[in-house]
Order: C-alpha cells, then structure tokens, then sequence
C-alpha cells in the first residue's frame, strides 16, 4: 500500500472512528461499524492504531488539536477566547460529546495522553493570568476551568436550554444571543475578579 493510499485510509478511519465514538461512547462504539463508515477492513483499524482503545486516544488528539489551532491564547482577550471556543463547540459538538464519553469511560484512570494536555492547560491558564496580570495559581486554574465551562454548557446540555428557554431556544437567532449572553458574564465575572 502507499504512503498516500495508507494517509488516505488512515484519514478515513479517523474521521468515521470521530462520528462512531461521539454517537456511541467508547464501550459502545464498535469496529465493524468504523470500519464500514471508512470503507476497509477491520483490521485496518489494528494496523494503523493498534486498539479501539488507541483509536479513541488518536480521535481525541486531533480533536483538541483542530480545537488549539483554532483559538487564541486566552490572555490575549478572555471575553473573544470564550466567544471563540464558544463558537467552536457550536460548529463541532462531537468535541463536547467525545470529551463527556472520554469522562464517563476514564473517570478514575490517568489520560494515556496526560502531559500533552496538561501542558497544553497549563499554558492556558499561564496566559489567562499574564493577560490578567495575575500570578498562575489554584484561582487562575479555576477561572480558566470555568470559563471554558461557560463557554461548553449550552452546547453540551441543549435540552436543558429548551427546558429553560422554551420556544426562544429554537430561535435561529438564538445562538448569536446565547454567545452575546455567555461574552458578557464572561466580562462581567472577569472585570469582578480583577483586583485592579
């Protein structure tokens, strides 16, 4: 096989394995189904990551890879980078739902991949604090923690929006006043924490 033909294979794994993982979880997932959606052979999916197990794993990585490269550094503007990730969780809800299966399925066990996200978190938090002249600490890592919570919760939990919101969630405009909502108590609880 090529390189080309084994990149493309690899590419359409990962993209079924993403749709499969989001929809069923890891225990729920199956490899047949992945590898019907890709259009190969099962064991396609043990040549290429060894295990569904690693497969998840990779899934994930280039998840939050697409999810770093698509947003600033949060000191840059606390307020945009939680209207950015914000507007991301919107356009790729299966992110929120890989990382609820990947809590559900690995609540007590260390992440295979944990420095990578560790350094990848604490350089968030790193630069919310610079950005807010503020020493890195407990309190910057739990107004980072939920800052991104504010900007997850009304992609990861859109029934309780309609619960809430009734027929206003069903608005087209909705999510534009729902990012314009979410912006403003960002700034709002960012200006009140700011000692300055």
């Amino acid at each position: 096989m090529s390189r080309d033909a084994a990149g493309t294979t690899r590419d359409a794994l990962l993209h079924a394995a993403r749709e499969e993982f989001a929809a069923h979880g890891i225990a729920g997932a199956r490899v047949d189904r992945i590898a019907r959606r890709a259009g190969v052979n099962k064991e396609r999916i043990y040549g290429h990551f060894g295990s569904k197990d690693k497969l998840f794993d990779t899934v994930m990585n280039v998840a939050l890879d697409e999810l770093a490269e698509a947003l600033s550094q949060p000191g840059e503007d606390p307020v945009e980078y939680v209207g950015q990730l914000f507007d991301h969780y919107r356009a790729h809800p299966e992110v929120l739902r890989l990382l609820m299966w990947e809590s559900l399925h690995q609540r007590d066990e260390n992440l295979p991949h944990d420095q990578r996200r560790v350094d990848r978190c604490r350089a968030k938090v790193d630069s919310l604090a610079s950005g807010l002249a503020r020493e890195t600490g407990p309190e910057m890592g739990r107004l980072m923690f939920t800052l991104i919570g504010l900007a997850a919760w009304p992609t990861a939990m859109p029934q309780i929006a309609q619960i809430m919101l009734g027929d206003l969630a069903g608005d087209p405009d909705d999510p534009a006043a729902m990012r314009e909502h979410v912006t403003a108590f960002a700034r709002a609880a960012l200006e009140k924490a700011d000692p300055r």
